[in-house]
């Protein structure tokens, strides 16, 4: 059986392409989130939070596929369950700040985990914020806002 860490290579070398930043006026564009949940009810609720307020808006369900989509996608922003199945959030987490042109986007963490033992730990690995679900939306899209707005045209795409 496969290491943990040659499966996540294998998922992300599956598409090492990087996409070419388009070259429309930054006005005209939307950004790119990947939601990252295995939970198919709360993707579908963000899902239509994040379209409301016009963002494009990827999804994966574990951590496997969080990674080969990241890789794919280049996301402006990801927000991390920490209790997926195959890989947990906080080891997506490690593997996001430790691949070139992955580390410095921006990830939200939306968990049920008790903040008092996983708040601290996942913001030092490297998370911009942790919320616990279920996440306030007007706070939740406050931040997403503002880490969008501090990574410049990141994650941007054409409307």
């Amino acid at each position: 059986m496969p290491t943990l860490e040659a499966s996540i290579e294998n998922a992300m070398a599956n598409d090492r392409t990087a996409t070419e930043e388009s070259r429309v006026p930054k006005a005209q564009r939307r950004h790119k989130i990947m939601v990252v949940d295995d939970d198919a009810a709360l993707r579908e609720a963000l899902n239509i939070r994040l379209r409301a307020h016009n963002y494009e808006v990827v999804n994966a369900c574990d951590g496997y596929s969080a990674l080969a989509l990241a890789q794919k996608e280049h996301p402006g922003l990801i927000l991390l369950d920490l209790g997926l199945p195959a890989c947990d959030g906080m080891t997506v987490l490690k593997y996001l700040r430790q691949f070139r042109g992955l580390e410095s986007i921006p990830v939200v963490v939306l968990s049920a985990r008790d903040p008092q033992t996983s708040e601290q730990p996942t913001l030092n690995a490297g998370a911009v914020a942790y919320f616990q679900k279920p996440a306030d939306n007007d706070e939740l899209m406050g931040v997403i806002r503002v880490c969008l707005e501090a990574s410049g045209t990141a994650g941007r795409l054409p409307s």
